[in-house]
């Protein structure tokens, strides 16, 4: 049983036996007693003083005393104002590390086929160039929150939505047509994905240069680009991509695989993956017919040049375009028609968005919107609204010079991760291959840690060099950590020493190894708070904090060598305990820990 549950019971009966009233559980407030007080857990005392009609002071060392004498649990107190600070007894903590101890999933709930059904929707990259550094802070808020609301017992399904057609993934075409001489992604040797990305930037070459030519010879800009024989073509590419042209589509098509399979390679690289992939050129045209339904029961409104709009002045917003006068939809459209997929392919009870900051308007205009159409889940739908994710300058060169492309990222992650542990001799006595291992797991762990760490809400700055660092907020940090605590473990293995199922009472503790039990305890409220603020860096500065306050104590206190053979079985169990909720938390953010380091 919780300490705070035995606390609560016991506060319930002293209020009564002292003042003789009944009070509710939910009244008793316990919270943790505050660094600068001796105590583990403090009683607020105020919402009692209408029944002892005393001091502040006064009431809680009558509440103090009472719990000293007739509650176990209770080893010492003292009163602060309107604030009791309760110091728990060893035995207990002792009790409380056993229970978490014996449960190999603590914190961690199991959804059932009655669990609500949520769906992420992370990623929605564009098949017209590789995935970048904005894209890598998405992929791995997504991930994280998906496993995190599934480790607060929903079942969740992880979907992209792939941006697979427009007049951006015709420029592609168009280069690669014009100026690729039959090129592929097994002739070149590039990743798919990095090959069309340099189509796309061989069109805007080549387009800058038809302006300037055309800009010489006395036209406006404006005049230039209407008259730019290089986007008329890619125009027309995407009326043939629309009216079905069976070359533009198998191009499309054979453009768009090379795009997917290097997709493919960095989400595994990465460590994300999806449960279902949606496609923008087969969800579009279901939107245009659901805005039509709309439309014909009066929900939406059309102006003489054939557009439809939505009026949402009544809820304090504009009028919204969602289909051009040419028939043709807009994003707002093609999100409603993946809506109605999606819907038809899942019974969703919560719809959650991961897009950036720049999109809250439109997704606050799409929550109404479904909600007209009548989608259960419209009102309620979560727009995970995340910040800008930049580099310092000058501290990585990309393939374009303007934008960081993940595979580039990783790379460097990697590198420098291997460079790092080797001048500070964690690969001594490794394989090659273990080495590599080690490079790769710190490397991403580096990149995702310090990207998750941050208030997704926030921009940032993300510092490679700064992220790998053994003795931070970093992610090796914490890894490191893990590792020294399996070393320890597997030294009291080969010495003989295994740790029991359950510990005897009667150890004297210290308060960090009393800290160190409540924090570990405290993991499953961190992880129910992660969920229900969607928050992956309420994880990432649990996990931290943890891994901070056991090597304080690993510091401090001897574990294999303590002469007391209770203690030591103590500290071993603890030291297990901190390694295994340090696995935990590090896994629900994607990242993996080494056994050896």
């Amino acid at each position: 049983m919780k300490i705070e549950n035995i606390l609560t019971d016991a506060i319930v009966k002293c209020i009564h036996a002292l003042y003789g009233q009944e009070v509710a559980a939910g009244q008793v407030q316990l919270q943790k007693t505050k660094k600068e007080f001796e105590g583990h857990l403090t009683l607020v005392v105020f919402p009692f003083l209408r029944l002892s009609k005393k001091s502040p002071e006064q009431t809680g060392e009558e509440i103090g005393s009472y719990l000293l004498e007739n509650e176990p649990a209770v080893a010492a107190f003292n009163a602060v104002k309107g604030f009791l600070n309760l110091t728990i007894a060893s035995d207990c903590w002792i009790g409380l590390l056993n229970d978490i101890h014996a449960d190999g999933r603590y914190g961690l709930a199991t959804p059932t086929e009655a669990s609500p059904l949520v769906m992420i929707e992370y990623s929605s990259p564009n098949t017209n160039k590789p995935l970048h550094l904005g894209h890598v802070r998405n992929n791995l808020l997504g991930n994280a929150l998906a496993n995190i609301l599934e480790a607060n017992g929903n079942r969740v399904v992880k979907t992209n939505i792939v941006n697979d057609r427009g007049i951006h993934i015709c420029k592609s075409m168009l280069a690669w047509k014009k100026y690729g001489n039959g090129e592929t992604p097994a002739s070149s040797g590039k990743k798919g994905d990095h090959l069309v990305g340099d189509y796309y930037v061989a069109f805007d070459k080549h387009y800058k240069a038809e302006i300037a030519e055309l800009e010489a010879k006395g036209l406006s800009k404006e005049e230039a680009e209407a008259q730019s024989p290089l986007m008329q073509e890619a125009r027309e590419m995407l009326r043939k991509w629309e009216a079905g042209d069976p070359e533009t589509r198998e191009l499309w098509r054979t453009m768009n695989n090379w795009v997917y399979d290097g997709f493919d390679e960095t989400y595994r690289r990465l460590g994300v993956s999806f449960d279902k992939i949606y496609y923008e050129s087969e969800t579009y045209l279901k939107g245009k017919e659901k805005v039509l339904e709309g439309l014909k029961k009066g929900l939406f409104y059309q102006k003489d040049d054939g557009s439809v709009w939505a009026d949402l002045t009544p809820e304090g917003l504009d009028q919204k375009l969602l289909l051009r006068s040419d028939g043709t939809s807009v994003y707002m459209t093609q999100d409603i028609g993946t809506a109605e997929t999606r819907f038809a392919d899942y019974p969703i009870d919560k719809m959650v968005y991961v897009v950036g900051n720049e999109q809250n308007y439109h997704f606050q205009v799409l929550s109404i919107l479904l909600d007209k159409l009548g989608f259960e889940w419209g009102k309620s739908l979560v727009h995970f609204s995340y910040g800008m994710v930049e580099l310092p300058e000058g501290k990585m060169k990309s393939r374009e010079g303007t934008v960081v492309d993940a595979d580039d990222l990783m790379d460097e992650m990697e590198a420098t991760a291997k460079e790092t542990s080797a001048e500070l001799g964690k690969l001594d006595g490794c394989t090659e291959q273990e080495a590599a291992d080690i490079a790769r797991i710190v490397g991403l762990g580096a990149l995702k840690y310090f990207i998750l760490k941050v208030d997704a809400r926030k921009n940032m700055t993300f510092n490679p060099k700064e992220s790998i660092d053994f003795n931070g907020n970093t992610g090796p940090f914490i890894q490191y950590t893990y590792a020294r605590i399996q070393s320890i473990l597997r030294k009291a293995a080969e010495s003989g020493i295994a740790i029991p199922p359950a510990l005897p009472a009667g150890t004297a503790l210290t308060a960090k190894e009393e800290g160190l039990v409540q924090m570990l305890a405290d993991f499953a409220a961190i992880v129910r708070q992660a969920g229900s603020d969607y928050s992956p860096s309420a994880i990432a500065n649990y996990v931290y904090d943890l891994a901070k306050e056991y090597n304080q104590f690993y510091h401090d206190f001897s574990i294999l060598h303590e002469k007391d053979g209770q203690t030591r079985l103590f500290r071993l169990c603890l030291s297990a305990n901190v390694g295994k909720m340090l696995k935990a938390g590090t896994a629900l953010l994607g990242i993996e820990v080494p056994e050896r380091m």
